[in-house]
């Protein structure tokens, strides 16, 4: 009897350590999948595709995209986040990755302790523009102005709770102003209306802005950087009037959590060398971003100080999800 006893409790050891390796092995054959929490077209859309194929390229297997828009980039989360750690199934994840852990009340996981860091693909400065008949032509008379005509200046905000929402409300925040927010459904009909000045101001992403800018459309007045960039040479930081002043978007890639340290080095290394290689290197510049490539302590440690810089932010705006 005893030595039944133990050839049963052998046979289960057996099985759990076999299910346990299976779980974190990866299956060559199928395909890997990035979810996205954002439409096609976009630019999460954008970094994850060109990723995509030249991690297929690292790996010698099909990576695919799958969008999953919808919450403010949840949907795709949570379904990573409850997905089986064999690094079948990751997440090209964005700024509200780090703002929804405050924007939302309850969020159906938790944005570290879910999640495998892979890399931060690549960052995204913004840029304040305004409508040429805003009598300031740079950030300081803007301040000045709006100190004295409270209320009377508007932001153009294309999307409640967005790391562009939120710039304007950290702009107000540190500048010590009052400018009204006017939302939109969507970057594109907000861009419009400050064309048309009808909305005076808006953080924009560069890569929708730049033609309006060269046109003369639209003034530039900072980027939100801590230094200039190559797309837009003449346009200085806000941080040289309101100093510390900084508010990027960024892109990044996770699995889900409690991949083999295995898993993690060897998709994490097939996606840096995604981002460092010359056809995505170009696809991310031609965005108005730049390209990371991090590794997955260092990305790990920004997501982490990311949540709480945005925390403040977000209790000061009053912001609630859409």
């Amino acid at each position: 009897m005893y030595r039944l006893c133990l050839w049963c409790v052998s046979c289960l050891l057996a099985l759990f350590v076999a299910g346990t390796s299976w779980a974190q092995t990866p299956n060559a054959t199928a395909p890997i999948r990035i979810l996205v929490g954002a439409p096609a077209g976009g630019s999460t859309d954008t970094m994850a595709r060109a990723v995509a194929y030249a991690m297929s390229q690292q790996l010698g297997r099909a990576v695919v995209v799958e969008n999953r828009p919808g919450a403010g980039g949840n949907l795709a989360a949570e379904a990573v986040a409850r997905a089986a750690p064999d690094g079948q199934t990751l997440l090209m994840s964005f700024t509200s990755h780090a703002i929804n852990a405050s924007l939302y009340p309850r969020l159906p996981f938790d944005p570290v302790k879910d999640f495998t860091p892979l890399t931060m693909v690549s960052t995204s400065p913004s840029v304040l523009v305004a409508h040429p008949s805003v009598p300031a032509n740079n950030v300081a008379e803007l301040i000045t102005w709006a100190k004295g005509h409270p209320g009377q200046l508007n932001f153009a905000i294309g999307a409640l709770g967005s790391s562009l929402h939120l710039a304007g409300e950290a702009f107000k925040l540190k500048a010590g102003v009052y400018i009204v927010n006017i939302p939109y459904r969507g970057t594109a009909p907000a861009v419009q209306d400050v064309l048309a000045g009808q909305v005076e101001l808006m953080f924009a992403a560069v890569g929708n802005v730049q033609q309006h800018i060269r046109a003369g459309k639209l003034k530039a007045l900072g980027v939100t950087s801590l230094h200039r960039l190559a797309a837009l040479p003449d346009v200085p930081p806000l941080a040289d009037t309101l100093p510390g002043f900084e508010s990027n978007a960024w892109f990044g890639l996770f699995g889900p959590a409690k991949m083999s340290p295995e898993l993690v080095r060897t998709w994490s290394e097939a996606a840096r060398s995604a981002v460092h290689s010359p056809e995505v290197r170009r696809r991310i510049e031609a965005e108005g971003a730049t390209p990371v490539g991090n590794s997955p302590l260092e990305f790990s440690r920004f997501v982490v100080a990311d949540i709480a810089r945005w925390r403040e932010v977000v209790k000061f705006s009053g912001a609630k999800p859409e």
